[in-house]
């Protein structure tokens, strides 16, 4: 059996974009996952993303279908700036890039990852495994779902993570909290209401910072105070999208600091006029611990004064947001995991993502801590997938059959 160059774990919009700058490149890879599913099964129906039109696209090397191309062939509302993208018309679009561009996906789960003298073995959940030289791994959100422990150890039937939803109706007349501040949290409280659920959000920050709809179009002035970018208007988002790799050289505190704190919880625009004075917002108050008592969940907070306070529900849903940890990744072997030097649960890279362990890297928000808030978004896959498919196909790669295509090489290493 030929040996694999390279193997993708994942198949969101990081990973599909990587995939179809390798095929243009001619690379040996195959890649597994399920299509979008991070969009399809842990976001919120009806949703409507944050990202302006033009950085919510997936990424090819000759821009052949993009969000605008796909939403112009099927008459679908579009605009580079200032109409939200609905979340079924991404999830669709991110389906429909994957069959025209990275048809060879497969729509398997990769479930153990170990090293072997030449590179990697890949177990996956079908009970066969796959050896490749290098592997990147593009695994998006979806394993980094975070609940504070204040809320962790309860029942599912009483506690769960926005990640967990995409429908609302069995909530119908019943009394849910929401905790979070953010655009997950705000996002799932609004589609509560409309499922007829009884809805009260709690959040730590005394104030929640819509996004602000920008005029159109912008003034010349305002364009220069804060020129727009793939991560919203602003002088330090210019700097986070064009300087990924400047903020990489950056001291290691300092880039902390800034993918903590820059473009923090922010609900959109469009979904304030869904809440506000609909959805009592009780703001300021920190978590105490929440236990189950007769059937419901019970939630003890307190403030700054020094007050404190109890609320009751049917369900709490957390929208406490995404918190990178590479423990949470259960495909990676235990002794893998010991060998990539990390900090603060994510992994350091190199200036072409790779890690501590030749040949295995990390993209996606598992690489913002070394690349930026960039990092963060979908917006962030154009630059990753030009860097790191430019880097491996510089690399020495294995032997390639006489007459075969690269694309038909999985034909010949599975038989």
């Amino acid at each position: 059996m030929n040996l694999l160059d390279i193997a993708i774990i994942g198949a969101g919009p990081y990973g599909l974009s990587i995939a179809a700058y390798l095929q243009e490149a001619g690379v040996n890879f195959r890649i597994f996952g399920s299509p979008m599913q991070t969009w399809l099964t842990q976001m919120p129906e009806g949703m409507r993303l944050k990202s302006e039109g033009f950085a919510s696209t997936l990424y090819d090397p000759q821009s052949a279908c993009t969000l605008q191309k796909y939403c112009q062939e099927r008459g679908l509302p579009y605009a580079d700036i200032g109409h939200p993208v609905p979340l079924d018309t991404f999830s669709a679009y991110g389906l429909e890039f994957q069959r025209r561009m990275v048809p060879s996906l497969e729509d398997r789960q990769v479930v153990s990852l170990e090293r072997t003298p030449g590179g990697f073995r890949l177990g996956l959940d079908d009970g066969s495994t796959v050896e490749a030289r290098r592997v990147v791994a593009a695994v998006g959100i979806s394993h980094y779902s975070y609940v504070p422990r204040e809320l962790s150890g309860l029942s599912p039937e009483l506690v769960t993570h926005t990640a967990q939803h995409t429908t609302f109706r069995r909530f119908e007349g019943r009394e849910v909290l929401v905790v979070g501040g953010g655009a997950s949290a705000v996002d799932v409280a609004a589609s509560l209401l409309a499922a007829g659920a009884s809805v009260q959000l709690v959040a730590r920050d005394p104030k929640i910072r819509f996004h602000s709809p920008l005029q159109l179009p912008r003034p010349w002035m305002e364009r220069i105070k804060s020129p727009m970018t793939g991560l919203g208007p602003g002088w330090r988002s210019l700097m986070c999208t064009e300087a990924p790799l400047l903020f990489r050289l950056m001291p290691e505190q300092f880039r902390l600091k800034v993918v903590r704190k820059h473009l923090g919880p922010a609900p959109g625009w469009f979904v304030r006029e869904q809440v506000e004075g609909r959805v009592p917002f009780h703001l300021g108050w920190n978590l105490g611990q929440a236990k189950a008592v007769g059937g419901r969940v019970e939630l003890r907070v307190s403030n700054a004064a020094g007050e404190t306070r109890t609320f009751t529900a049917d369900h709490l849903i957390a929208g406490t947001g995404y918190r990178v940890d590479l423990t949470r990744l259960a495909f990676l072997n235990p002794a893998v995991l010991a060998q990539i030097r990390s900090v603060e649960g994510t992994p350091e890279l190199s200036s072409n993502f790779e890690s501590s362990i030749p040949g295995l890297y990390f993209v996606g928000a598992t690489s913002a801590n070394s690349f930026g808030p960039l990092a963060r978004f979908a917006y962030g896959a154009g630059f990753t997938s030009k860097r790191i498919s430019r880097h491996l196909a510089s690399l020495p790669r294995p032997s390639v059959v006489p007459g075969v295509a690269v694309a038909d090489l999985k034909t010949i290493q599975d038989g």
